[in-house]
Parts: structure tokens; C-alpha cells; sequence
């Protein structure tokens, strides 16, 4: 027989035990579909945690610290050991699979205010303001700009702004009530606040003073070009925290020449005199920041980079995905039970036809070859149901996830490997539970079959 012949046979007796046929495909429908779901989870919450990871982390990007070699017996050839300098960047940047170079100085911590009244505090870094996108770091107004003295503010450098009015009132509060625990809540609510800065010129607060005695402010105007937008998955709690600002190299040196002129005679941190304190290289691929890395400390350079973070993810989730696979195939396990019993009574009833069948001359094979695609064709009508089945699941879970969390994206998702693992698993769990019922067909004796019915 040919195989539209076995096909058409096994369909025709699906569809003759409706009940039978129904009770099997649910069986292998739930198993494949925990399958499918298992894996989902599995896939879903890797990538999810991987997008968090790196979000935080940055797997993508490579991090070079600025290393001053200060040994003594050091010779002239390895004097530039650790340092970054710009002929450095600039070869890191022509090379393969870089997207950016971002340069960062540390220039401290100033206060600041705004509108006459109102104060703050800043830290200030000096960058390469162009790279500041292709850090991940989105605008929420504005952008860069070439025009001189101005500043890029993160979100939370906006939150918890204060008259002096306002600020004395509150540390009287605070040293009145140290451990009132409802006062310090509504102070740090008042931290949340957002003062727009956006277009706004602030004058920065640079300390000067040359005699203890008589302490002196200088105020630098800055306006403000840009303001960056509050990073995903961080709670405004946090955000108050991080006052970070940043400012071109340029105006950066203007700063520190400032603070220097001021104290005469007094170095200045290596945090200011280093010409860069750190570099980031940013990686167009995650594959490629090993090669990249290597390549790096060719240059005598210090690199770092956080992969060690994404090997332990992958080897979390193989775990996960091994249970959950296990999960799904004892799920299975006990649908082919129920194949193999469905199978075996479509056996004994149908004897009288298999003993025709063997007087008409089919062979053992033939016999064998209908019953497995029959229990075959189960297994795929099963497995089909079980793909609608765990996209319905998923789609149940995303909805209550995004009722919950309050977000607006699906987390889970199905790839299309994991459609044919489930299809695999639920053809294969047919195939193997048809074996037995099989076996014992082709043994079936012919003529006392046709004598017994």
C-alpha cells in the first residue's frame, strides 16, 4: 500500500471513534501544550532577564579603567601601561564591531540653582556628548548641543528641588523628630517631585575660596539642552537618587583650570588630572565582546566586561527548561497510555477486518504500518490542538501579567523552534504508544478472526 492509502485508512477510523479519538487528542493537546508553554516560560524569562541584566550591567559593553602605572622600577616602553589616552580611543574605534566610544571624567559634586530660589545638587561628568544615545540613554526632551556652556541632565536631577526657606524648615523638622518614621515618608515624597528644567539656565556653584576665613562662590551659567529620560524598571525612589549631569570635555577643563587657579601650589585628585577617569566601548553584538576584549588589552588597556553574568543566566535557565521538559513529557507519558489502550481495543474490535485484510494478501508490515499511522495521525491531530492550546495559554498569561505590572508589552512569547518540539514530542508520543497495538495486530491468526466473528 501506498502512503496516501495507510493515510486515508487511519483518518477513516479517527473519525469513526469520535469519543476515543477526542479523549486521546485532549491527552496529547495538554501534554504538548505544557511542552510549548514550559519552554515559552523558559525562553521568555531568559530574554527577559537578559534584557534586565544588560540594562543594568551593560553584557554589551565593555568597560576600560584608567590605571596610572606607579611603579618605580617601571621602564620607559610600558610608562603608558593602563593609561587612556586619545590615540588609544581612536584606535578602539576604528576597530571591527564597535558601535561607540564614550570618554567619562569625573568632575564632582555642585550645588546648584534655578529660577533665583530654588537649589540642587549635581554630579558632574564630563563625555563625548554625541555618544550619549548610543548608550542606551534616551532623551525625554531635548538633545545635544554645540553652543558653549551647556548641560544634559539625567531625570532624577529634576526631583526633590528646594528654596533655602524650604530646606531649613525641613532639617529643623528632621533634628526635632529624628525618628519619625511618617516625616521622613512625606520628605521623601517630596524628593519625587519634578521641577521642568528643560530650556532652563542654571548656575552652577564652583568653590574657589583661597582663605578658610572667607569662602568664595563662583556661578557658572549652564542651559540646560537636555534632559534624559527616567530609565526603565527603576523606581522613582532610585531615580531621586541619581543627579547626574553631563557636560562637554571642554568645558570640563574650563571648570577644573577654574578650581586650580584658586589653590595654587595644590594638585589636584588623579580623579581631575587624569585626562579621561574610564572608556566605554559599546559592542554591536554580545558575541563579539570576548574578541573585542582581547583586543583591547593589546593596547595595554584595562578592560572589564560582565559575559561571566550571562554564562550564569544560561546555565540558570538550562535548568529551568530541562524541568520544564520533563514536566511536559510526563504529561505525555500519560496520554500514551491512553493510546495504547484506545489502540489495543481498535485492535480486538477490528480483527475480522485484519483477517480479510491477511486472506487478501497483506503482509505483516501492512498490518503493522496502518496501526502506526493511525496512532501516528493522532499524535499530530494532538499536537496541533496543543499549539492553539498554549497560544491561548500564553495569551491568558500575558493579559494578567499587563493587568498586574500595569505595562503594555507582552512578555511571553513562542518561537517557532518550540511549535516543532511540541508537534515532535506529540507525533513521537503517538508513534510509540502505536508500537504494541501494532505488534499485536499483525499477530493476529486470520482464520480465527473471520471463524470467531
Amino acid at each position: 500500500m501506498r502512503i496516501r492509502d495507510y493515510l486515508n485508512i487511519g483518518w477513516d477510523q479517527l473519525k469513526r471513534r469520535k469519543v476515543v479519538t477526542a479523549m486521546c487528542t485532549i491527552g496529547i493537546a495538554i501534554g504538548s501544550a505544557a511542552i510549548i508553554v514550559a519552554l515559552s516560560l523558559g525562553e521568555s524569562a531568559q530574554q527577559y532577564a537578559q534584557e534586565q541584566v544588560n540594562s543594568f550591567l551593560k553584557i554589551d559593553e565593555i568597560t576600560i579603567t584608567n590605571e596610572a602605572n606607579t611603579s618605580q622600577d617601571s621602564s620607559s616602553s610600558d610608562s603608558d601601561r593602563g593609561i587612556i589616552t586619545k590615540q588609544k580611543l581612536d584606535i578602539i574605534a576604528q576597530l571591527p564591531h564597535v558601535k561607540a566610544v564614550g570618554t567619562y571624567k569625573s568632575i564632582g559634586n555642585f550645588g546648584f540653582s534655578v529660577d533665583e530660589t530654588k537649589e540642587g545638587r549635581l554630579e558632574l561628568t564630563a563625555t563625548n556628548l554625541e555618544s550619549l544615545e548610543a548608550f542606551d540613554n534616551k532623551f525625554k526632551q531635548g538633545g545635544i548641543s554645540e553652543q558653549e556652556n551647556t548641560v544634559v541632565l539625567s531625570y532624577g536631577a529634576m526631583m526633590g528641588l528646594m528654596d533655602q526657606e524650604a530646606m531649613e524648615a525641613r532639617d529643623k523638622q528632621i533634628r526635632a523628630n529624628p525618628n519619625d518614621e511618617a516625616l521622613w515618608e512625606q520628605f521623601r515624597e517630596m524628593d519625587k517631585i519634578v521641577t521642568p528644567l528643560y530650556q532652563k539656565q542654571l548656575k552652577l556653584k564652583v568653590d574657589v575660596t583661597q582663605d578658610l576665613n572667607n569662602p568664595k562662590i563662583v556661578e557658572i551659567p549652564l542651559r540646560v539642552v537636555g534632559v534624559l529620560a527616567k530609565p526603565s524598571g527603576v523606581s522613582d525612589n532610585q531615580v531621586s537618587w541619581m543627579k547626574d549631569a553631563y557636560i562637554s570635555h571642554a568645558l570640563a577643563d574650563q571648570i577644573t583650570d577654574l578650581m586650580k587657579a584658586a589653590r595654587p601650589g595644590t594638585e589636584l585628585t588623579p580623579e581631575l588630572s587624569a585626562e579621561f577617569n574610564k572608556a566605554v566601548v559599546k559592542v554591536d553584538d554580545i558575541k563579539n565582546v570576548e574578541t573585542l576584549d582581547k583586543t583591547i588589552k593589546k593596547l595595554r588597556l584595562t578592560p572589564q566586561n560582565n559575559l561571566h553574568q550571562q554564562d550564569r543566566l544560561a546555565e540558570q535557565f538550562a535548568i529551568v527548561r530541562t524541568v520544564a521538559l520533563g514536566v511536559g513529557l510526563f504529561v505525555l507519558f500519560i496520554a500514551s497510555i491512553s493510546i495504547v489502550v484506545a489502540m489495543t481495543m481498535s485492535t480486538y474490535q477490528r480483527r475480522r477486518q485484519i483477517g480479510i485484510m491477511k486472506v487478501l494478501g497483506a503482509n505483516l508490515a501492512q498490518i503493522r504500518n496502518m496501526f502506526i499511522v493511525e496512532s501516528a495521525l493522532l499524535g499530530l491531530v494532538g499536537g496541533v490542538f496543543g499549539i492553539l492550546f498554549s497560544y491561548w495559554v500564553v495569551w491568558g498569561i500575558n493579559a494578567l501579567l499587563m493587568a498586574t505590572e500595569g505595562g503594555d508589552q507582552s512578555i511571553l512569547f513562542i518561537s517557532t523552534w518550540i511549535l516543532g518540539v511540541g508537534i515532535f514530542f506529540a507525533v513521537l508520543t503517538g508513534i510509540l504508544s502505536g508500537i504494541y497495538p501494532a505488534i499485536s495486530a499483525s499477530r493476529t491468526d486470520a482464520l480465527t478472526a473471520i471463524k470467531r466473528d
